[in-house]
């Protein structure tokens, strides 16, 4: 197997970021997987498609999203702190730049109905958004414990036409609702696109994804060169579960060894409670819908339930590219525990007037570990607004 390909972000042939990645899948979807994997490049490079992208990421999306400097938390951290304000975008999280390629692509080969897994419900309300946007049959999986707990996304995706399957196996939340995606796929092999939300799957998911996804770090360099004066910060911080968030935030610095890369994972009630879904510090090499990663399981390959009180960080694996990134040493993995991401979230909004996802409250909380000085610059990647994580916020209060 290759070694780890860091100088870039683009897999190798087959789809391997060093020791992780491929293609493992059921004979029934190899017709799907293989014309995405023949075509993404081509149709991703081609001008008329770049065109229509950025037209949208501008007039749709909002982009660029700001760089914001958050006066109130760096004299809290004593060291110069941005925010990537990507709970700016429409539907309030990051999740729509990936979405708006992807239903683009899905044109192009000529797919009429779209599936989509979701966790917290944001990639689900993105998915429904550019399928109303586009006048396409919307159907998204979502775990009955993250309807339960994600109901104001629900009501969204709804209203959106999407129709949203619960799934009621297993832990009920996001690993589940991307099994039921990936069954319905197989039933639906030929006018069917299925939109994975994050840097995971079968090649060339992960890397169709990063890709959209890359236009985060796209806007960061671009933004930093104009406030500091340099287009590097030395730290860049983003939430991880599955990573697409952190992917696009990572994108562009891999290749500058200057950058501290810290990815944060949600250690839940914590790293050996027995619930937690910190990936790379109790998983082992596994094979996670349809890519060989970093896998919470049993000695015995069974996948072990995690736990977050983040419903998109809930999730037993990681991407692919962030396997490497760990293996590699390239980034830094931290873990928060619920209680920790809670309060960093109360934090922020309390000092910066922003309210921000509970995903993001575990990048915040990072923020004491990492020994910053005066003269660091740190872009930590907000990737999505809290409304829709209130009622945890309430509970919180009232506990209080």
């Amino acid at each position: 197997m290759n070694e780890p390909n860091i100088a870039s972000c683009s897999p190798d042939s087959e789809g391997y970021y060093g020791r992780f990645g491929g293609a493992y899948i059921p004979e029934m979807l190899f017709p799907n997987v293989e014309e995405l994997r023949t075509r993404y490049v081509e149709i991703l490079e081609d001008e008329s498609f770049r065109r229509d992208y950025e037209l949208l990421l501008h007039d749709y999306v909002g982009r660029p999203t700001p760089l914001y400097f958050a006066t109130r938390l760096s004299r809290r951290y004593g060291t110069r702190i941005y925010l990537k304000r990507e709970d700016l975008c429409h539907t309030g999280a990051h999740k729509i730049n990936n979405t708006v390629g992807q239903i683009l692509l899905a044109q192009r080969l000529g797919k009429k109905r779209i599936i989509a897994e979701t966790g917290a419900g944001q990639h689900g309300v993105a998915t429904a958004t550019v399928c109303a946007l586009m006048g396409l049959e919307c159907i998204v999986y979502m775990g009955e414990k993250d309807i339960a707990r994600q109901a104001p996304n629900v009501a969204r995706m709804r209203m959106l036409g999407a129709t949203v399957v619960p799934a009621t196996s297993g832990s009920k939340t996001l690993k589940d609702a991307t099994n039921e995606a990936i069954r319905d796929w197989i039933n639906h092999p030929s006018d069917t696109h299925y939109i994975i939300g994050s840097v995971v799957g079968p090649h060339p998911y992960p890397d169709l994804v990063a890709r959209f996804q890359s236009v985060i770090s796209a806007e960061m360099r671009k933004q930093l060169k104009e406030k500091e004066g340099t287009e590097l910060p030395t730290h860049v911080l983003a939430c991880v579960g599955g990573g697409s968030n952190a992917a696009g935030a990572f994108y562009h610095f891999i290749g500058e060894p200057a950058v501290q890369l810290v990815a944060v994972e949600a250690a839940g009630h914590g790293v050996e409670s027995g619930r937690s879904a910190a990936t790379t510090q109790l998983g082992t090499m596994g094979i996670l819908h349809g890519s060989r990663s970093i896998v919470m399981q049993t000695a015995d390959g069974q996948v072990v339930e995690p736990h977050s009180i983040s419903a998109g960080l809930d999730y037993p694996g990681i991407g692919p590219l962030h396997a490497c990134l760990f293996e590699s040493g390239r980034a830094r993995f931290l873990s928060a525990t619920d209680d920790e991401a809670l309060d960093a979230a109360f934090e922020v909004a309390r000092l910066e007037g922003i309210i921000p996802a509970l995903e993001t409250g575990h990048a915040f909380a990072a923020l004491p570990r990492l020994g910053l000085t005066e003269s660091d610059r740190v872009i930590v990647c907000l990737s999505g607004r809290g409304d829709k994580d209130l009622a945890t916020y309430m509970q919180r209060m009232s506990d209080v």
